[in-house]
């Protein structure tokens, strides 16, 4: 009889493959102790209001207590956070984040005079303030404000608009609970005949079965459960849409896109320079997939035949410790400081490795500035993935904890646009390290048969979901209904664009757009590939170069958010305000089909 793989509950999982939280709060009870006294910290915003244009020492004691405010807010949502996301089906700790949520709501409801009362000021007198010691250290904050003078409201209005906070985020809470907490996808056998159960988490894991009827039925079987909730997923995912298209309507933006750039100075002509970028170099994908069908020896091409490495049988088996080896070895280059931090926090308790019942899916890294900067795994040993996962995730948590250390708290969060570049960087020294290891021409095509997919995965595929988030926000905009066909339509049109005409499309992948977690933060995966492209091009620099371009990359390392990000990046050494880095990406993944072509030849 073979043997039935299920995971472990969280009370089963050994204390030294988890992460310390104390660093945040030492258990529950400190937790909820810091909640009481933030609780009633909120009454405090009313003594500053109206009184903002009075003097410079009040609007710099009233933006002294909102930071204060804050940083105490962010180590008490990030703890509520994390404890939940070890099981999404914890009572106690999904009602430690609604309380928070709810905090957060009347805390900004309280504060929500704040902007507008700054940005009511005559110039004249905002100008003279700003030239004052006691505002010296949030003179950047306040300059930033200034942009959103137009998109701001009356103080009213304002606070209408904060008090939505919950409600606000229901759509995403709905379909995070229903995904991570709700759906049941069975059980499927793996390569060797065992019965495993198919989680998100195991998904990826059978997506790279050696065996095509395990990727199938792992692939049937995960759509299978997005078929059977399509009508609430599509009314979790039209919810988010609406919501994203109101604040912009509200506040006078001219779309939702225009909206959510505007925050990090990005012009849309950024965002659309990048899907005509990615769609002229579509040809390039195609040939990959003929290659991969080819070599294969596939008589069609599916989705699920798009995971697995093309050598298959090259046995990539990594533990933790081996993984954690493979990516220190591989940041050599960033010194030994990064590295030595770094090291200390994947050997010790930074990571919460394994994935359990309950637990939520893929990986993420969390820093705060008072904080450790964790990271959640689900990583299994098979995956090589999950290797340049850790590498990923690595370069958040580094980012985080250069940025905390050299920069105050006002400006040490860096923006969502330059987080992928640190990430992917990481990735980018992981795999030159891993190729100038390679022991023959088969471990190396191994390995570009990576980088091509990391690429297709990082670029390509994102750019399509960042077309179809523009796409579904423009039909919402335009008063188009919502609905599961048109979602699915839309959908669909992009797959045959991106996959091309000889790529069979099952139609269950007319539902992915369903499924992708990031569409309820809207607008954030282009940054997935913007970031790589010029991770890709800091890569090379720091690589190629000397102390000069290591220093210049250090400190955007420390620069959290105290430039805009494209100076950020451009003080890095990349000016992503020019299609140069994207069209260099996308140039690099054609050279790399290439030369896999010719290994495998």
């Amino acid at each position: 009889m073979k043997r039935v793989k299920r995971l472990s509950g969280r009370p089963q999982v050994k204390i030294a493959d988890t992460w310390d939280l104390s660093s945040l709060f030492s258990n529950d009870t400190a937790w909820k102790k810091a909640f009481g006294k933030l609780d009633k910290k909120i009454a405090g915003f009313a003594k500053f209001k109206g009184r903002l244009g009075r003097s410079t020492k009040t609007l710099a004691e009233c933006l002294a207590f909102d930071s204060e405010f804050d940083r105490l807010a962010e180590r008490v949502g990030t703890y509520a956070f994390l404890k939940t996301s070890e099981d999404q089906s914890n009572s106690t700790y999904q009602s430690l984040v609604a309380r928070y949520r709810n905090l957060a709501t009347r805390a900004s409801e309280a504060a929500s005079y704040i902007r507008p009362e700054i940005l009511a000021l005559p110039n004249a007198k905002l100008d003279k303030f700003l030239k004052s010691a006691p505002l010296a250290p949030y003179r950047l904050m306040i300059k930033r404000l200034t942009r959103f003078r137009k998109y701001t409201l009356a103080d009213n209005e304002e606070r209408l608009l904060a008090m939505q906070g919950e409600m606000a985020g229901a759509a995403g809470t709905i379909f995070r609970q229903l995904l991570d907490a709700d759906m049941k996808f069975g059980m499927v056998k793996d390569n060797d005949g065992n019965e495993i159960e198919l989680t998100n988490a195991t998904f990826s894991q059978l997506l790279h079965a050696r065996k095509r009827s395990v990727r199938k039925n792992a692939f049937l079987g995960y759509y299978d459960q997005f078929q059977a909730h399509e009508n609430t997923l599509t009314a979790a995912l039209a919810g988010s849409v609406h919501k994203d298209v109101y604040y912009a309507r509200v506040r006078g933006y001219e779309s939702a896109l225009e909206a959510a750039l505007h925050t990090d100075d990005v012009p849309v002509s950024v965002y659309d320079s990048l899907i005509e970028a990615v769609r002229n170099a579509l040809p390039s994908q195609h040939h990959y997939y003929d290659l991969r069908r080819g070599k294969m020896k596939l008589k069609d091409i599916h989705h699920y035949d798009t995971y697995v490495p093309i050598l298959a049988e090259l046995d990539t088996r990594r533990t933790w410790k081996q993984a954690v080896n493979a990516v220190i070895a591989s940041l050599e280059p960033l010194g030994s400081e990064y590295c030595g931090v770094l090291e200390k926090g994947l050997r010790g308790r930074w990571c919460d490795r394994y994935p359990n019942v309950g637990k939520q899916s893929g990986a993420f890294s969390c820093g705060s500035f008072d904080g450790e900067p964790y990271i959640l795994m689900n990583y299994q040993p098979k995956v090589l993935d999950h290797v340049f996962t850790l590498a990923h995730e690595a370069g958040h948590s580094m980012h985080s904890y250069n940025s905390a250390g050299h920069q105050p708290y006002e400006y040490y969060d860096y923006t969502i646009f330059v987080a992928e570049v640190a990430s992917t960087f990481n990735e980018q020294l992981l795999s030159r390290h891993l190729l100038d290891q390679a022991g023959s021409d088969k471990e190396r095509a191994y390995l570009i048969n990576r980088d091509i997919d990391s690429i297709r995965a990082t670029i390509i595929r994102q750019t399509m979901f960042a077309e179809f988030e523009k796409q579904i926000h423009e039909m919402a905009e335009s008063g188009e209904p919502l609905t599961v066909q048109s979602f699915k339509d839309t959908y669909r049109k992009l797959l045959e664009v991106y996959f091309g005409p000889e790529f069979t499309l099952d139609d269950q992948l007319s539902l992915e757009g369903l499924r992708i977690p990031h569409f309820y933060r809207a607008f954030y995966v282009y940054k997935y590939a913007t970031g790589l492209s010029a991770a890709i091009a800091l890569s090379r620099r720091v690589l190629d170069g000397s102390a000069k371009e290591l220093n210049d990359y250090l400190k955007f390392l420390k620069g959290g958010c105290s430039k805009d990000p494209l100076d950020l990046l451009k003080g890095a050494g990349v000016d992503m305000r020019r299609p140069e880095p994207v069209k260099t990406a996308l140039e690099h993944f054609s050279s790399l089909v290439n030369e896999l072509e010719a290994l495998l030849n």
